[in-house]
């Protein structure tokens, strides 16, 4: 293999359904919703209090993209009065090992990344 064919291998190709998707399920609410709901179910206003930045259509826009792409689960719950349940799936927790990978990398390089922003901002 060449020194170009080997490159290119090497390049990151993020194809748009993979940026799509990856734009929908780890962004800032994403995110947020995805750590309670790692913790246990939780209803929607349990959600709210947990997380009380988040707007109420901000929640339910994330929750029904999180649910479209199979990453969340609603359940009806059998109350007075009657009550949604949502709870990270199996494939949604296949999600954690890569997001862990992330967070120790933003962890062992911030000191660097915060040079960097200080140096940028003194520009």
């Amino acid at each position: 293999m060449t020194d170009t064919a080997a490159s290119r291998d090497s390049e990151l190709r993020i194809s748009a359904p993979h940026r799509e998707l990856l734009d929908q399920v780890l962004d800032k609410w994403s995110l947020s919703v995805l750590n309670e709901l790692c913790e246990r179910p939780c209803r929607f206003n349990d959600l709210r209090r947990a997380i009380p930045t988040v707007t109420q259509k901000s929640l339910t826009a994330t929750l029904r993209r999180l649910e479209r792409n199979g990453i969340v689960e609603r359940e009806v719950v059998n109350s007075r009065p009657v009550a949604v349940e949502y709870r990270i799936t199996p494939l949604g927790k296949t999600m954690r090992r890569p997001v862990d990978v992330l967070l120790e990398w933003a962890r062992t390089n911030m000191p660097q990344i915060e040079r960097a922003r200080d140096a940028f901002d003194a520009m």
